[in-house]
């Protein structure tokens, strides 16, 4: 897929076109709705067994907002920077702890919070319009994390942040309501994932009334954030 989209980059990028005006707005900011659909919690990244190593805690339907600054370059080329914060947890995960000098399994919250800061380079394809702007893109990005995990009064700080660094590509249109009003729709491809090492901010936890000893201080994660991304928002064209 992303080999297929540069490829079609490079041949427009010779196609003698003429390109529908912005009316010299080269500034546009974008207030965006994000819809990610799946991720990938790591429990075990650094196990020994690759069957341990491999499992992961899925989670879906992520939504979030971002918020985007672009600058036309060009008639066909424009640069933007997006920021995102996305953050998402849910049930069914499970930890080992100790009750009453007992090993027992409880149900925890788990997930994670991500902030991506992404740069983009788009190509205006030749059949857009006045109204209907259809673009091609691609760039780099910084991902920053977290870890969560809740249950009980348990606090978790993730100690040691390893930051990533990915590529993504994008496919997004344009409806031009007005002259410096309109609406974007995008779908993006994208990888990012980053290796963690958490710390609880204490031994025991009250949970649901009884203390608890945990198994151990730290944990490792790793969060792969692997799903296809949907974007639609509203921006203003000055």
């Amino acid at each position: 897929m992303k080999t297929a989209l540069l490829l079609i980059f490079l041949t427009l990028l010779f196609v003698p076109i003429s390109f529908a005006q912005y009316n010299d707005n080269k500034f546009s900011f974008g207030v965006n709705a994000v819809y990610t659909t799946t991720a990938k919690v790591y429990l075990n990244p650094n196990s020994s067994d690759i069957t341990l190593r491999n499992q992961y805690f899925l989670l879906e339907d992520i939504l979030n907002p971002s918020l985007d600054i672009r600058y036309r370059l060009t008639e066909p080329l424009i640069i933007g920077l997006n920021v995102e914060y996305m953050t998402k947890t849910d049930f069914g995960s499970t930890l080992r702890v100790f009750i009453n000098n007992t090993t027992t399994t409880i149900d925890v919250e788990e997930g994670f919070k991500l902030i991506p800061i992404e740069l983009s380079l788009y190509y205006q394809l030749p059949f857009s319009t006045e109204s209907f702007k259809f673009l091609m893109g691609g760039g780099g990005g910084y991902y920053l994390g977290e870890h969560i995990r809740k249950f009980g009064d348990a606090e978790v700080e993730s100690i040691e942040k390893k930051a990533a660094f990915g590529i993504h590509v994008s496919l997004s249109m344009e409806y031009l309501l007005r002259e410096n009003i309109g609406l974007r729709t995008e779908m993006k491809f994208r990888d990012p994932q980053f290796n963690l090492t958490n710390k609880y901010s204490k031994n025991t936890v009250n949970y649901h009334g009884s203390t608890i000893r945990l198994t151990q201080e730290h944990f490792d994660s790793k969060i792969n954030v692997d799903g296809v991304t949907f974007i639609l928002g509203a921006a203003i064209y000055f």
